[in-house]
């Protein structure tokens, strides 16, 4: 893994605009991940930004980056603790949350979809792709059900940052000093 896919992938969790971000990323094996992600926390430490190795799977790393401080925030929300809950987490805070859901992605092919609350999605469009698939509104970052207008808006600015943090980091600015730290 190297800093280039992080910013390429995790530019919005890093300017601090958005909860979290996850990619999968080629791995020799499994310990190369773990002390790639060591590596990576210690480099963010006071940035207000960890790292987790959320599966390690036929030679792939599924990677997630985020602010835990948010993520706790958002978890709260009572939608997002509903659904939670009906998929079985204890939310009791986030990290208990984490081993769940790390638990769910080693038990399973694909991806819970609840998986879109540890992210930043807003709890009701995590919802509707729950229950209403087929009633999607709008699509970018993720399926929207909600507020159209909002989730583009967001969308535009998360694709902004990318390009000034991708723009930034050819130009020579480091993955630490482009990381925004709270």
């Amino acid at each position: 893994m190297s800093d280039e896919q992080v910013i390429r992938h995790c530019a919005p969790t890093l300017a601090s605009i958005k909860t979290a971000n996850l990619f999968s990323c080629a791995f020799a094996e499994r310990q190369q991940m773990l002390d790639y992600v060591r590596q990576l926390n210690v480099r963010m430490q006071g940035k207000g930004v960890k790292v987790l190795p959320l599966r390690y799977r036929d030679g792939l790393g599924l990677i997630y980056v985020f602010r835990p401080a948010r993520l706790s925030r958002d978890l709260q929300d009572c939608t997002a603790c509903r659904l939670l809950r009906e998929c079985g987490y204890p939310c009791t805070d986030e990290n208990a949350c984490l081993r769940h859901l790390m638990q769910r992605l080693n038990q399973q092919a694909d991806f819970p979809h609840e998986i879109g609350l540890f992210l930043g999605y807003p709890p009701e469009d995590v919802d509707g792709f729950i229950s209403r698939r087929d009633q999607c509104k709008c699509c970018g970052y993720w399926k929207v059900y909600g507020d159209v207008d909002a989730a583009k808006r967001t969308f535009a600015c998360y694709r902004k940052c990318s390009d000034v943090y991708w723009r930034l980091w050819r130009a020579g600015r480091s993955m630490e000093r482009l990381t925004v730290a709270v």
